[in-house]
């Protein structure tokens, strides 16, 4: 049943999408999302996986550009369309507030705190696709899709400079990206994300001694 469910979801989400997500938002991203999910709930106990199903697939369905001015508004409005295309179909109608509270709430920019084992859960399993190998990928993709660049080749760590990740992508590294896993709901989830920011603090001293 959960197989069948996942797959009218997605259909659901490509379907306003209109078949063309970006790259860093994309159909592999709301299934990751899922995986980690479901391993985080498997390591904390307690979670509704019905419910984390359904946020996770719908968590991005509306999906604002970065620099959009109602970015914020984007998880309240994916969670409205959730709730209002779950009405429709056979899941249960007192989950719906659940679902919807979990993806309002796992955004960085509607700053809502979860508070449900289901929210915390798909917050963390969200953020812990910006840390690591696939973090540092989204990272960089984002940044040339908004026109920035690699980083300031005369100070890279922005030792003599303000911080400005829309400017240099590795500046997103301290500016947001390390903070991550300060932020984390859950043992696991802290757990993931330490690990992540290690190995991208890791690459940052090889791109350092490669750019001379």
């Amino acid at each position: 049943m959960s197989a069948h469910r996942q797959a009218a979801y997605e259909a659901e989400v490509l379907r306003h999408w209109h078949g063309n997500p970006d790259g860093a938002h994309d159909l592999a991203h709301l299934r990751r999302v899922w995986r980690n999910c479901q391993k985080i709930a498997r390591a904390e106990g307690g979670a509704d996986l019905e419910v984390l199903l359904a946020a996770a697939i719908f968590h991005d369905v509306v999906n604002l550009p970065k620099d959009a001015p109602n970015r914020a508004e984007a998880s309240r409005l994916s969670a409205e369309l959730a709730a209002r295309y779950l009405a429709q179909t056979d899941f249960p109608a007192d989950k719906i507030a659940a679902v919807a509270h979990a993806i309002t709430a796992h955004s960085f920019s509607a700053g809502i705190a979860p508070e449900t084992p289901e929210a915390r859960i798909l917050q963390d399993a969200d953020r812990l696709e910006a840390l690591g190998a696939l973090g540092l990928a989204r990272m960089f993709y984002v940044a040339g899709a908004l026109g920035g660049g690699l980083f300031d080749a005369q100070d890279p760590l922005g030792q003599n400079r303000p911080l400005d990740d829309r400017a240099f992508a590795l500046d997103h590294l301290e500016v947001k990206l390390f903070r991550i896993a300060e932020t984390m709901q859950t043992a696991e989830g802290r757990a993931l994300a330490e690990e992540g920011a290690d190995w991208m603090a890791s690459f940052r001293t090889r791109l350092l001694r490669e750019i001379g």
